[in-house]
């Protein structure tokens, strides 16, 4: 496991606190046994179990460009967590996610971001490098999904990355399609610094290369990966992934700005 890459800690949810209904899957702060507060996302939701794999790896890919984002753990939900939650909607997304769920960081504090902050060169041009990369269709001003915290830039959920994975019920897909696919900027929150990105790309690429990919692939939990036709276990399913990212970096045609 490289450095900048390190595994997930599994931590037990000892009391659910509160939900957060500004997104459609109702994640929760949670508090756990190593005295945390989490954003727990939920295996049980309705957006599935790839969401969660897609933020693992876009979290670690991430990491490894230096950009900030919250610290992920392994969250362990027991049975009794949901029994004592009032809220129906809630107990049954609990209940639909005994196991091992996602933990997120809380960042105690933090601003939203918006149109009155700002953010320096090289912060924006990683971020809009990482959502290109990993076709992210969720940071729009609309929803930029960045906060501010102790004068920084923190990029946040990454679930709508990585759209390749939702095609793989009938099997696992072609990797060339997805590393030809451009990616459309007009809407980012950063649309205005891809001029930055021909000058960035080398060193993304350099930060990315040797087993960070491989490593980041590896920090997802097994029973997250579900088989799918011609990637019957979780090994061969985190094989499919490197391929898909390998090929990516591999060209350049998704990159905005910069010819291929």
């Amino acid at each position: 496991m490289s450095p900048s890459v390190p595994s997930l800690d599994v931590q037990r949810v000892v009391r659910y606190v509160t939900p957060l209904r500004e997104g459609g899957s109702l994640p929760g702060i949670v508090e756990s046994d190593d005295l945390g507060t989490y954003v727990c996302k939920f295996r049980g939701a309705g957006q599935g179990l790839r969401v969660l794999v897609a933020e693992v790896i876009v979290s670690g890919l991430a990491e490894a460009l230096g950009i900030r984002t919250p610290r992920l753990v392994v969250l362990d939900l027991g049975a009794d967590i949901a029994r004592y939650e009032a809220d129906e909607e809630v107990q049954d997304l609990l209940r639909a996610s005994i196991g091992r769920n996602l933990g997120v960081d809380f960042l105690p504090g933090a601003f939203g971001f918006d149109e009155t902050s700002t953010t320096p060169d090289e912060v924006a041009r990683a971020v809009l490098w990482l959502d290109a990369f990993t076709a992210n269709v969720d940071r729009s001003w609309r929803n930029p999904n960045l906060l501010l915290w102790h004068g920084d830039v923190w990029a946040i959920d990454h679930g709508a990355s990585l759209y390749f994975h939702h095609a793989w019920s009938g099997g696992v897909t072609d990797p060339a399609r997805f590393a030809a696919q451009p990616w459309r900027v007009d809407d980012h929150v950063f649309a205005d610094r891809v001029p930055l990105l021909a000058a960035y790309d080398t060193q993304a690429r350099e930060a990315l290369g040797g087993d960070v990919l491989a490593d980041v692939v590896a920090r997802v939990p097994d029973d997250w990966l579900d088989p799918v036709p011609g990637a019957g276990d979780p090994a061969a399913v985190r094989e499919a992934y490197l391929r898909f990212l390998r090929a990516r970096l591999a060209g350049r045609a998704w990159l905005p700005g910069v010819d291929a």
